[in-house]
């Protein structure tokens, strides 16, 4: 008689206390430690506290390889902890974690993620260890090299490829829920509100047109005039100096106050340290891009223009901009940028030490020149315009900074299993880049401090030349960039505060001591919000999905079969019901944001269950005689006591 095991009255039952409690142990995987022959896996989760979806995600999971003879134990790390485990160190069996990705979602995001050319790479760049050479890495190739039709084709076969092999498991988007005020600040936008446009696009309440005066609120202007005064007495210049302002010398009503459950950002300002950055949100902020995505484009931003030449070149013009310490921005820094990403250690070791995050982009350009100060030209690999134009999405970083960090890093109390540099650990204290905002202050685990700063290019060009006519690109200096970006940020200083709880943060923006949340808050916090006359939630589409990855490198993880079974016990839309509370999209393809990519076999629509391998039962409940039965089919076997038996070795 098949043996059916309910999953709703369970995953229902599941609350944040039990999540995060010892008894889901924070163990070492050591296959058969108690049980000789049995298999052990491990799942890596951040705790309740810190992602409480990512953990129901685990918890389901371990109960269903349970069910069917597997040992499954979760390991709880936090994020810093379990991204070095994972992504820098490749020593996990299973995780679940959140991809993200800056909209729109293009195809060239799988690149890096799965191209067996990253293997031995540490960071986001092919974290599984997954190699199909002959497949899925001649797929990605081609989507890099064809247009139109050709390259739809090419992504479609890619995402087929992608979903009967399961390199990880696509689980769910969910839809980024955030708490805020609109008191002081507003247009906070319902895509992204905390993303980089999303930030920069707020505006003063009270500033008619997006041009504010000051003369309601006392703030200062958003015209970017640094002769324009405050409360009469005070310029720009005066207002946003050297030294970090405190609240006994700005206007209350300046300052944008964010909380959040993550104490990352107020510990790391490295823009390429994978373990500490999900969204990059804030060194984005920090440090200028050639390009920003803003509404599903690429617009320029440090780079003033940019055009193909030839065949295989892009040749960027620059923008005049300073760094932070006040050395001007030049196209050799752009260059060293480029060369550095690829190999953080600059020749410096036997062999390359490339940058854990931003490889993909950088793996299309094969060498950047300063042609002058102002113009740099990019040669390509031979890839498309998109992504050509996703090369541009990387940090600039200051040479004269960066270069005296490419030495072999050796930090007491941090074990690394392969040569690292200083560039890749670093903390960055006291960053230096080119962005809107700058560094003031912070106190670690409990709060950061940026400051606008008066000297970008946003600011200081805003009020130039006329946007209109033929003459519009040689006027006006902020040409391509949006009106709503003009003049800002709108907030003289960016308050960030570390909370307890989503909760915690959800109470301090309905009692006005916070203006929004950061962290996507979980469904739990929903019914907080409502209680909250001043406060509204703000939920749109996420390009950032859950998913369960597997190790490739270990026995029996290599195996597509076994990860093809292990995804079927994964009931999705279930998930989504109860753990997500609905507030998330169950899907097949990791480019479901993007749905004009997905095939319409991969389009979750309206079914129950995954299209390529779906949940073994019924919704809400396991089948797992059916689970074994296949596991037998793949060539595994079990003990008399339904224990799956660990590969010999």
């Amino acid at each position: 008689m098949t043996r059916q095991i309910s999953r709703r009255e369970t995953l229902a039952g599941v609350g944040v206390a039990a999540l995060s409690a010892g008894c889901l142990g924070r163990t070492r995987n050591i296959a058969g430690r108690d049980r000789s022959s049995q298999l052990t896996l491990e799942i890596n989760a951040p705790p309740a506290d810190r992602d409480p979806n990512a953990i129901r995600i685990a918890r389901h999971l371990a109960e269903n390889l349970n069910a069917v003879g597997i040992d499954a134990r979760i390991n709880t790390l936090g994020h810093t902890d379990l991204r070095r485990k994972v992504l820098i160190n490749h020593n996990f069996d299973v995780y679940v974690g959140q991809f993200r990705e800056a909209e729109p979602f293009d195809p060239d995001a799988m690149y890096a993620f799965t191209h067996s050319r990253f293997v031995a790479e540490a960071g986001w760049q092919n974290p599984f260890g997954f190699t199909d050479i002959n497949g899925v890495d001649d797929l990605l190739a081609s989507q890099r090299r064809t247009e139109g039709d050709e390259r739809r084709e090419a992504a479609a076969d890619l995402q087929r490829a992608l979903a009967e092999l399961q390199p990880f498991t696509v689980v769910a988007f969910p839809d980024p829920l955030t708490a805020v005020r609109e008191d002081r600040f507003e247009n906070w936008t319902n895509r992204q509100p905390l993303s980089v446009g999303g930030l920069l696009g707020l505006e003063r309440v009270g500033a008619a047109g997006g041009d504010a005066d000051g003369s309601e609120t006392g703030n200062e202007t958003a015209d970017g005039d640094a002769n324009e005064t405050i409360d009469g007495n005070e310029t720009d210049e005066d207002l946003i100096d050297d030294n970090p302002l405190t609240d006994d010398e700005t206007d209350d009503g300046d300052t944008l106050r964010l909380v959040t459950t993550d104490e990352r950002i107020t510990q790391n300002w490295n823009p390429i340290a994978a373990e500490y950055r999900r969204y990059g949100t804030f060194t984005s902020l920090l440090y200028d891009r050639l390009a920003l995505v803003d509404g599903g484009e690429a617009i320029p931003w440090l780079a003033a223009d940019w055009e193909r030449t030839g065949d295989a070149g892009i040749e960027v013009s620059l923008r005049d901009a300073d760094w932070h310490d006040g050395e001007p921005v030049t196209a050799e820094d752009v260059a060293f940028t480029y060369e550095f990403l690829r190999d953080t250690a600059m020749g410096g070791t036997e062999s390359p030490v490339p940058t854990p995050t931003f490889r993909g982009r950088v793996s299309a350009v094969e060498a950047a020149t300063a042609v002058d100060d102002r113009t740099v030209r990019l040669t390509l690999d031979g890839v498309n315009d998109a992504v050509g134009v996703r090369a541009l999405q990387v940090p600039i970083l200051p040479k004269h900074v960066w270069e005296e960090r490419t030495d072999v890093a050796t930090i007491a109390g941090i074990e690394f299993d392969a040569e690292t540099t200083e560039a890749v650990v670093t903390n960055n204290e006291d960053p230096v880049g080119s962005g809107p905002v700058r560094f003031a202050e912070a106190t670690p685990e409990e709060s950061v401090a940026f400051e606008r700063n008066p000297d970008h290019f946003l600011v200081r060009d805003a009020g130039g030349g006329s946007t209109d006519g033929a003459d519009a690109d040689e006027t006006d200096p902020l040409a391509g960039i949006p009106e709503r970006f003009r003049g800002k940020p709108a907030f003289g200083r960016l308050e960030i505060e570390v909370m307890g709880s989503d909760i915690a943060a959800v109470q301090a923006v309905g009692d006005g001591l916070a203006d929004a949340t950061v962290s996507n808050l979980g469904p739990d916090s929903v019914p907080r919000i409502g209680r909250e006359a001043d406060a509204r939630l703000v939920t749109g589409e996420s390009g950032g999905f859950y998913h369960v990855g597997y190790n490739a490198r270990r026995a029996p993880l290599s195996n597509p079969r076994f990860r093809g079974v292990l995804a079927s016990l994964i009931d999705k839309r279930t998930l989504v019901d109860v753990a997500f509370d609905g507030y998330a999209e169950p899907a097949a393809s990791p480019l479901a944001a993007t749905p004009e990519w997905v095939p319409s076999d991969l389009r979750w629509g309206d079914r129950e269950a995954d299209p390529t391998h779906p949940f073994v039962g019924e919704s809400g409940s396991l089948d797992a005689e059916t689970a074994r039965e296949r596991l037998r089919e793949a060539g595994y076997r079990f003990d008399d006591e339904g224990r799956l038996l660990a590969p010999s070795t």
